[in-house]
Order: structure tokens, then C-alpha cells, then sequence
């Protein structure tokens, strides 16, 4: 490990000075509750028809609105109503 990778917990210069600290700490005597939790958001790429994609392009923008937005808008409603009809 290198002088400008020092460990900012343990202080340790060295992988090995690393894992010794830690084989005698844990890390909740380090959590600072005061501070708030990480949220993440998660993004899955789906290929669909580049005309598809342009022509909802063109509608999120007449709408004023980002592409993944309405993608996401109208996915959410046609599910919606397919598990409509699933009950039925």
C-alpha cells in the first residue's frame, strides 16, 4: 500500500497493519448514527427498436419530461391494467 492510501480508520500503512487492526475492532464502534443512511437507486438497461425509442423520445420531450420517465410512466400503466384484467 502506498504512503497516499493510508487507511483513514485504522491509520495503518500497510495491507497487513490493516488487517490487524480490524481483527481487534469493529466497525459499529466507528458507525456515526447521527449521519443518514446511503439509499441507492437501481437502473436496468432494456434494448427496445431505435424508432421506438426516438418516437418516445419525441413524446417526452413534447410532455416536458425525461425519456426514462415516461418509459417508466407507461410500463407502470400497462401493468396496471393487464393485472386488472388478470383478476377479472
Amino acid at each position: 500500500m502506498d504512503a497516499s492510501k493510508f487507511s483513514n480508520i485504522s491509520q495503518a500503512d500497510t495491507d497487513e497493519g490493516v488487517g490487524e487492526f480490524w481483527d481487534t475492532h469493529d466497525f459499529t464502534e466507528f458507525d456515526n448514527p447521527g449521519l443518514p443512511d446511503v439509499e441507492f437507486t437501481m437502473a436496468c438497461a432494456v434494448p427496445i427498436e431505435i424508432e421506438l425509442f426516438m418516437a418516445l423520445e419525441k413524446q417526452a420531450h413534447r410532455r416536458g419530461v425525461q425519456v426514462e420517465t415516461l418509459a417508466n410512466l407507461w410500463l407502470q400503466q400497462k401493468l396496471v391494467e393487464h393485472m386488472q384484467y388478470a383478476v377479472a
